[in-house]
């Protein structure tokens, strides 16, 4: 069979569409339970051009966050535009979703795809993926109002991932939570987080003034 020469241009519409596909297979079935295979092969091609595209898995998983950052800001800004949301409600809203995301067409990952990321990435991807991340974070933080100082972003960002690790977590990664409870203990979460940039947006509101 012969070879297929593949342009440039043709090369990088392939790349989009393979990270375009994982996301949405991502956010329907999980990243964990989704496979190189099921990607390559809904795209129509082979593994080992896949692979000519993505080192590994992770570095995929990494881009396909990459895709989705540019839509959950604009999940934020609709929310906080929104006449009919008070701004407790769509900061709530904005985090609900994110907590179950894939109800939300939004892909999380798990404490063990951190783990899988963190082992797997060269340290100049990881870095770049921290700084990436601190930049989504800082930017909704922008537009909730709230001043995006460095130790804002850092806590935010913790305490944001910490609400939605755990509610993927249990009950199979943390098997001594109360399943029972999951939602409640989420709901808690969510309104501390919201407290404490309510207080926050308002300290940054006396300082502008």
């Amino acid at each position: 069979m012969p070879k297929v020469a593949y342009s440039e241009k043709n090369r990088e519409n392939i790349r989009n569409v393979l990270i375009a596909v994982g996301l949405e297979l991502m956010v329907k079935q999980g990243i964990q339970h989704t496979t190189v295979e099921q990607i390559y092969k809904r795209v129509g091609i082979s593994r080992t051009f896949f692979y000519s595209f993505f080192p590994t898995r992770e570095d995929l998983v990494v881009e396909t966050i990459y895709l989705q950052q540019p839509k959950i800001i604009a999940y934020v800004q609709k929310l906080m535009s929104d006449p009919a949301l008070s701004w407790r409600e769509a900061v709530r809203k904005f985090l609900y979703s994110c907590c179950y995301g894939e109800k939300n067409g939004i892909a999380i990952l798990t404490i063990e795809e951190q783990q899988l990321i963190f082992r797997r990435l060269s340290k100049e991807s990881y870095k770049v993926f921290r700084e990436k991340q601190a930049r989504l974070f800082g930017n909704i933080l922008e537009i909730f109002g709230v001043k995006a100082d460095t130790d804002t972003i850092n806590l935010f960002t913790n305490l944001s991932l910490t609400v939605m690790i755990v509610r993927r977590a249990i009950p199979d990664t943390l098997p001594l939570f109360v399943p029972e409870a999951a939602d409640e203990t989420i709901e808690f979460q969510i309104n501390a987080i919201v407290d404490a940039l309510e207080k926050r947006r308002q300290e940054s509101q006396v300082q502008a003034d």
